[in-house]
């Protein structure tokens, strides 16, 4: 098309409708592949041949493909920028009713990651993506809120009160310190919190759809 030989108003909304059709693309790109929804919400992000593989697990989850994942990496390998950041995000983008409870080894770490997804779903970048989905006005506190659509999360740590909470996604991030990786009876607790958190969480609704997430000994 010569854009030359359309009006000035006509090409105000040849434009307009060029960039529609450009954020659909981009929506349908993002909401498809978490690669691509990282990369539109985190443009610094450097991909490396683990996160290929790490997010492909990730999607399976998203899709129901698999109910239970345990990784297993090294320290800053962006284990819990995928599974305790942007993944709570992204499936809570493409479900807006899921439960999500999110575990770790102490309650400030736990109650700092609701804060970041929270943080992110209230960015235009991510309103671009799921512009149906907010965040309930009257309930955004850090490690507690809702969505529009029904949806929760829920951050707890050690000892915090989670029986008769109900999760259609847990997510255990460290569920011990690294001190406590030297220490095979702090090993045994950790191991006894992952049983209490996964038997608590779905005694109170019976979906097993679920992601453990950096289990890391060393």
């Amino acid at each position: 098309m010569d854009l030359s030989k359309l009006t000035e108003t006509e090409l105000k909304e040849a434009l307009l409708l060029k960039e529609r059709l450009d954020n659909f693309s981009q929506q349908e790109k993002c909401r498809e592949s978490f690669l691509e929804y990282i990369n539109h919400m985190w443009p610094e992000f450097i991909c490396g041949k683990h996160h290929k593989i790490f997010a492909e697990k990730l999607e399976k989850v998203a899709k129901g493909e698999i109910n239970r994942l345990i990784v297993n990496m090294p320290p800053r390998h962006t284990k819990s920028e995928f599974a305790s950041t942007y993944f709570p995000s992204f499936i809570m983008g493409l479900k807006p009713n899921m439960k999500i409870m999110q575990t770790t080894h102490t309650g400030e770490l736990a109650v700092r990651f609701g804060r970041k997804v929270r943080n992110l779903m209230d960015q235009k970048e991510y309103k671009q993506i799921f512009p149906e989905v907010k965040l309930q006005a009257d309930n955004k506190s850090a490690g507690r809120w809702e969505t529009n659509k029904g949806g929760e999360y829920f951050a707890a740590g050690v000892g915090g009160a989670v029986t008769g909470r109900g999760a259609d996604l847990l997510i255990i991030d460290d569920p011990h310190s690294e001190q406590d990786a030297l220490s095979p009876t702090a090993l045994e607790s950790a191991w006894g919190m992952v049983h209490f958190w996964s038997s608590s969480a779905f005694a109170a609704k019976r979906s097993y759809r679920y992601c453990y997430d950096s289990l890391v000994f060393y």
